[in-house]
């Protein structure tokens, strides 16, 4: 009720309260102890100003926006000042000294969430990352320093990844700054594995055996959606596919792989469903649908995530329950509020943003979309499929395009048609996880049957993900945010109007019969007569030849699946005529499966110098699931396809004893791409290169374009480069990488030199162009699904 005791207003005192508990906390936690007190007390000071003045007797209206100003107040004063002790605690003086030492020291520990792999740097195995609770830190002079602090463990040793948040444990290893922006004190990078003290909780040892048994349910289902199925079920992605994963992030599905409000909704509403058919009364069904959450958080495992995505799914089904749906607003207000001030950390959560706007969404937009829909016709069951996906998107778009710096095109459809899929597969799954323990075989059938849902949940993604037009670009960061949510908001408003609603509509269809086919039929990627372009994968090589129309030749695969693939998906490769590995370290082939994801790889070729062993079985692997196999390729070694002639350089002769001997043995390749000579040096050092240069006529690596060695390191020799003069020198390179690449000195002397110099990391994609008797530069731009 609002204050003047009126229905038709509702209260937004809370709901301002709540946002400005999450602004302030998200403020304090890119602020020092001190800029934070300030902010609560300034808050506290202009609070109590406000509320006297309120005292005294005032219109109406002018009382009710007064005491909306206070709440605002009153929540900036407690998110600050909530945020401010955490930090006092992250950045207390013993805690930072180790830090900043990057001490050895013994660690007592509790896991707050499951381990998780990251992506590791090229040539190193990826390393599992812990979310943890440090308790006591003993350093090298036997100090110790008592917590708990949050804290982050990296680990490479095996006998990590089986621990279960709860479990407490003793390691070993180096603290390190963190990145900051979190409540994160220190970072541990482990030397060895943890001594295990006592066992989880009943709750966590439940949770583990559920999703085991769960997974061996669906290790004989092909392996998409045997990996996409625990995934929907209780956020266990181990064995979801990168290409997999790749697709959902493109189509805004991303949020089907982990458990969220949207989970909770389903499980949950299920059991409302039957409470009703049952005739049972609102108290009844709330109880069942408490007993069935409780249930669930047990089975997906009680971690932060998982509280957060029930407290946000559960309010909406109370509300609907109860059936006092004006209620809500105010309910969902005092969730963020609740959690914020219990755990400022998920002030900066991107999930934990999706989860509070997505049940925003569905409770303040989608019921009022539902009942317009049926009032013009439109069958119950549809009306409901239709308006819950369409808010849910339009509630989280803003958050997503400033993450992502796009809007995407495809997400409403694509969600639309896999909303018939999402809720049985995760019922069905649910109960193969149930019935796991005591009946196995019963959960392989019920794994079996929800595996053909998720089949057109991965092909929705799959062809989604493949429409050239299906992300639009937008301004990235919290500009892009507060953007789009103002365009949001102004349609939403002008549609409450019939002539304003026609004149949105009319604009939108434009956009869409105008802008569309227009990024369809003359999308700009790839431009027209290119002959060569330098895929932005991160830290790594991956280069692209033109052999004819869907057919290409790829020269390197980037450290990881999904970039490359992307790379060639954009340039419309369907076909790759041949594959060449200049070497093996990681950043060059960590990537290859990607290169084979739904294309035909006729042939694979690589450097004689078969180091290090795991890169080289990595690319065999590969070609071998590909029906092709690894040849080496010796000096002189030719090859020629369509519009592509290929000439193998280097090594010379072997190099042993160099600095970096898998580097210096790489295939050097000069590529001819209609009249363009392109060379390609792989990670050639300044060995390698002085070899080639006394042992190669100066003809012969005489080039228009230079694919620059190493990602632009410093070894570099200058007289091969003054030897190879290139018009255009192309830097593969990854953004903020460990290594110092690209080196600024080479940079200037191939810029002297008069090379025009683009770099992956700071231009994205880059093309370079035949023009008349010249050559240009096409640059796609740093965005999503690039370097940056």
């Amino acid at each position: 009720m609002s204050v003047d005791g009126s229905d038709a207003r509702p209260d937004l005192r809370l709901a301002g309260f709540a946002v400005a508990v999450w602004l302030a906390a998200l403020a304090g936690l890119h602020l020092s102890v001190v800029a934070t007190a300030w902010l609560a007390a300034v808050a506290a000071v202009l609070a109590l100003v406000a509320g006297l003045r309120l005292r005294r007797e005032r219109p109406a209206p002018i009382r009710r926006h007064g005491w909306l100003v206070v709440a605002v107040l009153l929540g900036v004063l407690c998110g600050a000042a909530a945020t401010g002790a955490r930090l006092a605690v992250r950045d207390a003086a013993p805690v930072r000294a180790l830090v900043a030492e990057h001490a050895m020291v013994t660690a007592e520990l509790v896991v707050r969430d499951d381990p998780r792999r990251v992506r590791g740097s090229p040539g190193r195995p990826a390393p599992l990352l812990i979310r943890v609770d440090l308790v006591r830190l003993t350093g090298p002079d036997d100090g110790r320093v008592t917590g708990p602090v949050r804290g982050l463990v990296l680990a490479t040793d095996p006998g990590w990844q089986g621990l279960l948040p709860g479990q407490r444990v003793t390691a070993r290893g180096r603290l390190a700054e963190p990145r900051g922006g979190d409540l994160t004190a220190a970072v541990l990078s482990a030397t060895g594995a943890p001594v295990r003290h006592g066992v989880p909780s009943w709750a966590q040892r439940a949770a583990g055996a559920l999703r085991a048994g769960l997974q061996r349910a669906c290790e004989p289902l092909p392996d998409a959606p045997g990996g996409l199925l625990p995934g929907l079920v209780v956020g266990d992605t181990s064995r979801l596919l990168p290409e997999v994963e790749e697709d959902f992030r493109a189509t805004g599905m991303t949020h089907l792989n982990a458990v969220s409000g949207s989970n909770v909704a389903i499980v949950v509403g299920a059991v409302l469903l039957l409470a009703r058919w049952a005739r049972a009364g609102p108290r009844t069904a709330v109880a069942l649908c408490g007993l069935a959450l409780v249930g669930f958080v047990v089975l997906v495992r009680p971690s932060p995530s998982v509280v957060r995505a029930a407290a946000m799914g559960a309010i909406g089904l109370a509300a609907l329950a109860t059936g006092r749906p004006r209620a809500a607003l105010p309910a969902l207000a005092a969730a963020v509020a609740v959690l914020v001030l219990l755990d400022p950390d998920l002030a900066g959560d991107p999930g934990f943003a999706l989860s509070v706007c997505a049940t925003g969404g569905l409770l303040l937009l989608a019921p009022g979309w539902r009942d317009a829909l049926r009032r013009r016709g439109v069958p119950p069951g549809l009306a409901e499929a239709l308006a819950v996906p369409a808010a849910a998107q339009l509630a989280c778009g803003p958050v997503i395009a400033g993450l992502s710096a796009t809007v995407s095109l495809v997400a409403v459809p694509a969600n639309l048609l896999v909303v018939p899929a999402v809720a049985p597969a995760t019922v069905l799954g649910v109960l193969a996880a149930v019935l796991s323990p005591v009946w196995p075989g019963g959960a392989e059938f019920l794994a079996w049957l929800a595996s053909w849902p998720a089949r057109w949940l991965v092909t929705v993604a799959s062809h989604g993900a493949g429409l050239p037009a299906g992300n639009a670009p937008w301004v990235g960061g919290v500009a892009g945010a507060l953007l789009l949510a103002a365009v949001s908001v102004a349609l939403l408003l002008a549609a409450r109007r019939r002539r304003a609603r026609r004149v949105v509509a009319v604009v939108v269809v434009a956009v869409v019969l105008g802008a569309v086919p227009i990024r369809l039929l003359a999308s700009g990627w790839p431009p027209r007569g290119w002959v060569v372009v330098a895929c932005a994968v991160g830290q790594g090589d991956a280069v692209v030849l033109p052999v004819a129309a869907g057919r290409a030749v790829v020269v390197d695969a980037g450290p990881e699946p999904s970039a490359v693939d992307g790379c060639l998906r954009r340039l419309r490769v369907r076909e790759v005529s041949l594959l060449v590995v200049s070497h093996f370290h990681a950043d060059h082939v960590g990537g290859v499966a990607g290169v084979f994801r739904g294309r035909r790889v006729h042939a694979v070729a690589g450097p004689p110098w078969s180091e290090p062993p795991y890169g080289v079985a990595q690319v065999r692997e590969a070609a071998r699931g590909g029906g092709a196999r690894l040849d080496p390729v010796p000096v002189g070694w030719r090859w020629r396809a369509g519009a592509v002639e290929l000439v193998a350089l280097g090594p010379p002769y072997p190099l042993r004893g160099s600095r970096s001997d898998p580097n210096n043995n790489s295939l050097v390749l000069t590529a001819t791409v209609a009249g363009v000579r392109v060379l390609l040096a792989g990670d050639a050092e300044t060995e390698e290169q002085r070899a080639l240069r006394e042992t190669v006529p100066a003809a012969a690596i005489r080039v228009d374009v230079l694919k620059v060695a190493h990602h632009g390191s410093a070894y570099q020799d200058p007289d091969f480069l003054a030897a190879v003069r290139p018009a255009v020198a192309l830097v593969c390179v990854g953004v903020d990488n460990d290594y110092g690449h690209p080196n600024p000195g080479l940079l200037g002397r191939l810029t002297r030199a008069g090379a025009r110099v683009m770099r992956t990391d700071t231009d994205g994609d880059v093309a370079v162009v035949r023009a008349g008797a010249g050559l240009a530069v096409v640059a796609r731009g740093v965005g999503p699904g690039r370097s940056r």
